[in-house]
């Protein structure tokens, strides 16, 4: 398990340095999470080291909001006056990523040919 949370976290960090030396607008962990998921098509599939350090990350997910949620009280009087510009980003962004999902799910079933048929 070790030797998967190093390949993980090494891809990370190759995202990050890539990004810091060439400037590219994507943040390092997306760019690092693509260069994973290069070399698990390239090997032909996921290891079952990597996947069981995948559950292991995917468990503690929402340890992750804690900053987030503490950032949000911190911060409490500067939001409090951005409130409605805040309530929109949030309900735009969700409604955004609800559609382009449904979209790339449509694309996607309709490339592979598993989409059935078109009389429902």
């Amino acid at each position: 398990m070790l030797e998967a949370l190093t390949l993980i976290l090494v891809c990370q960090l190759v995202g990050e340095v890539s990004v810091l030396i060439t400037g590219l607008p994507v943040p390092g962990p997306v760019l690092g999470m693509l260069l994973l998921l290069a070399w698990l098509f390239l090997r032909g599939g996921v290891p079952e080291s990597v996947g069981r350090a995948a559950d292991a990350l995917l468990a503690h997910l929402s340890l992750l909001f804690v900053p987030a949620g503490v950032g949000v009280l911190v911060h409490w009087e500067r939001m409090r006056g951005q409130w409605a510009a805040i309530a929109a980003a949030l309900v735009l962004g969700t409604l955004i990523t609800l559609a382009v999902t449904a979209l790339t799910m449509k694309a996607v079933t309709r490339l592979t040919g598993r989409g059935g048929s078109d009389n429902g």
